[in-house]
């Protein structure tokens, strides 16, 4: 019979399992918060978090105005806590006590004058994040690069030196650089900074890996802790594997191998851990061997139920507040509300009815009370990822809701992922307010999807673009001149107005706006007015066509002929001055012409003299050619004809 041993110490160190405790207690609060940067380092920790709602970000510019933030285990430097706080972001912060020790350390040092130098890697969030609680850091990797740095300049071996470690640096890098400052540095301080669950760790999986024919190291591969464990196991064991999941794990890979032992980095959840064991061990039912630190954090996956199950069960009820559903187990199960659906107006009668089978996401068991806590929303995420990512392969057209906007675009819930859509993607003009399409249901092609990173992009014009030039291509099917279009206008000019009537631009010409004379089309419409237009002409090789708004069954000749007469007297506006007259409006879309000598009743030099445009003046009609459709006013007949009033009643008197 094989034997599996589980190193003691495996799993969640206290700050990894504080880190994600607090996010979880964030998560489940219900208001917005985001992670700037993976909380921990393991894929399966920031998809469960996500799921709940918190997704991540990767830099403050990412982060929505007020919205809280999550600071990670591995924290940050100063200038992201200034950037935040100028933000006006709330922080609920799970940086490592041991790390927050560290930055304490650097800080002082650096408000002293002191020269900092951290032995770990200058690439790991850790690093940079101690490096930005200090000035001009020195980061060195191993004993070779300090020795560089202390012989390149004898000054540097003169300097105040302060050095810290990265926590999860090994002692065959620390010992080495700390002897070689102890030996060559005349004022040096010196803080070993390694944290003690670390180093207790590694003395385990050493000591295991030692007497096991097979070591299984299980955590994420970004994890800097977990690759250490494996290459200090190497060093000890001829087989090491490095999986972060069960699936990985091939029991050829120790076929005829007696003794197997199991270690885990600190980001590695009890769940994996006990996933990997129960399918290595002949026994699957062997208590795993693991500190009391972590026992409460494994509890809950020795139980019927794991948190992170997929489990089947009937629904038997459903409330105002949750959905019962019996899974066979000894625990009762609900789902609230909240998690059955990412519509948060949806009722539960609209998703589930008494007697479905449903299939949940396990969100947390209390063995105490004999119940377990389930979601369908998330597990409806897990697998909406399929399609988003068939999505882009298809060219599927999807909808979701806008639910916030950003510096760089807008993002759109589909399917409860997080779609960014860049500001040029989303349809709307360059520089305009994208606040405005919050809450709004958009329709959006994916463009970009990356799993691994919870990232997925879209586009919104993309799909705009397609619907314009299916309306486009029907419109220039169906055109006819006299057809007439409920349009929008879209743009302004001088000599007129381009009117969207379904996918194409036509162009209104500043006379086809109004019968009345006018010198801007903004006297009649406005971007974005409904406007109803007819097709005078159209080119469907050049795809021009010219549109008009003046309503043809109202001919303005035929008001003229009937209200007035050779003779008569009429109030008109001044609409344009010219070297010989003026011209005015009679009624709307005739106009007459005052010649220069009928404008005074004696000698002007320019019709300026006497009249400017937006006048309004009493003339006599004096003549209409209606072969020719034009008028002759005057004012100085009605001048001389009201003087001749006046004569005749003086004589009178």
């Amino acid at each position: 019979m094989r034997e599996v041993i589980l190193a003691k110490s495996a799993g969640f160190c206290f700050g990894v399992r504080r880190a994600v405790e607090l996010a979880q207690k964030v998560a489940q609060s219900g208001q917005p918060y985001v992670m700037l940067g993976p909380v921990i380092h393991n894929d399966n920790v920031i998809a469960d978090l996500e799921a709940q709602g918190v997704t991540c970000v990767h830099s403050v510019e990412e982060v929505p105005p007020g919205c809280g933030v999550i600071i990670r285990s591995h924290g940050e430097g100063k200038e992201i806590y200034d950037k935040l706080a100028e933000k006006g972001c709330p922080i609920a912060d799970a940086t490592c006590v041991n790390v927050s020790r560290i930055h304490e350390i650097v800080r002082d040092a650096s408000q002293r004058g002191r020269q900092v130098v951290i032995i770990g890697d200058p690439d790991h969030p850790e690093v940079r994040a101690v490096a930005g609680w200090c000035e001009d850091a020195k980061i060195f990797r191993n004993q070779e690069e300090l020795s560089v740095f202390l012989v390149q300049n004898e000054e540097n071996q003169q300097k105040p030196l302060t050095m810290v470690s990265q926590t999860t640096s090994t002692d065959r890098i620390w010992t080495p650089c700390r002897e070689k400052v102890k030996k060559e540095c005349t004022n040096a301080e010196i803080f070993d900074t390694i944290c003690n669950a670390t180093c207790k760790r590694q003395s385990e999986a050493q000591s295991l890996a030692e007497r096991c024919g097979a070591m299984i190291v299980i955590g994420d591969r970004k994890s800097s802790n977990t690759t250490r464990l494996a290459e200090l196991c190497r060093a000890h064991c001829p087989l090491v594997y490095h999986i972060s999941r069960a699936e990985e794990l091939d029991r050829r890979m120790v076929s005829g191998v007696a003794s197997v032992g199991i270690t885990a980095g600190a980001s590695t959840p009890g769940w994996i851990i006990k996933e990997v064991k129960n399918k290595m061990s002949d026994e699957l039912n062997n208590a795993m061997e693991i500190e009391e630190s972590f026992a409460d954090m494994l509890e809950k996956s020795i139980k019927t139920l794991n948190t992170g199950d997929k489990v089947t069960g009937v629904v038997t009820g459903i409330t105002a507040t949750e959905v019962n559903v019996d899974l066979g187990t000894k625990h009762a199960g609900y789902i609230p509300i909240s998690e059955l659906s990412d519509d948060p107006t949806v009722k539960a009668e609209d998703v589930v009815k008494v007697g479905d089978e449903i299939e949940t996401y396990v969100m947390r068991v209390n063995d105490v009370e004999g119940v377990a806590t389930l979601s369908k929303k998330r597990l409806d995420t897990v697998k909406n990822w399929d399609t988003i990512e068939a999505a882009v392969e298809d060219k599927t057209v999807l909808e979701g809701v806008v639910t916030e906007d950003n510096k760089g675009g807008i993002v759109v819930n589909v399917k409860g992922i997080r779609v960014f859509v860049p500001a040029s993607q989303t349809g709307m003009p360059r520089g305009a307010d994208l606040s405005e399409m919050i809450k709004q249901h958009v329709k959006l092609r994916i463009t970009e999807v990356n799993r691994s990173r919870r990232r997925v992009v879209g586009s919104i014009r993309a799909v705009a673009a397609e619907e314009r030039a299916a309306k486009a291509a029907e419109v220039w099917e169906n055109i006819e001149v006299g057809k007439k279009y409920e349009g929008t206008v879209k743009s302004l000019t001088s000599y007129g107005a381009f009117v969207d009537i379904g996918g194409v631009d036509g162009m209104v010409h500043v006379s086809e706006l109004s019968w009345s004379r006018i010198k801007n089309p903004a006297e009649v419409v406005s971007v974005g007015d409904a406007v109803t237009v007819y097709v005078i002409s159209y080119d469907p090789e050049k795809k021009k066509i010219s549109l008009g708004m003046k309503d043809r069954s109202q001919d303005p000749w035929e008001k003229f002929t009937s209200t007035y007469e050779v003779g008569s007297v009429a109030n008109v506006r001044v609409v344009k001055l010219m070297t010989f007259g003026a011209f005015a409006e009679i009624v709307p879309g005739v106009d007459g012409l005052i010649h220069i000598s009928q404008i005074a009743d004696h000698r002007i030099e320019k019709p300026g003299d006497v009249l400017e445009e937006g006048q309004n003046v009493d003339v006599k009609i004096t003549d209409i050619d209606f072969d020719r459709k034009k008028v002759s006013l005057s004012i100085r007949a009605l001048l001389n004809d009201n003087a001749a009033g006046e004569g005749e009643a003086e004589d009178a008197e």
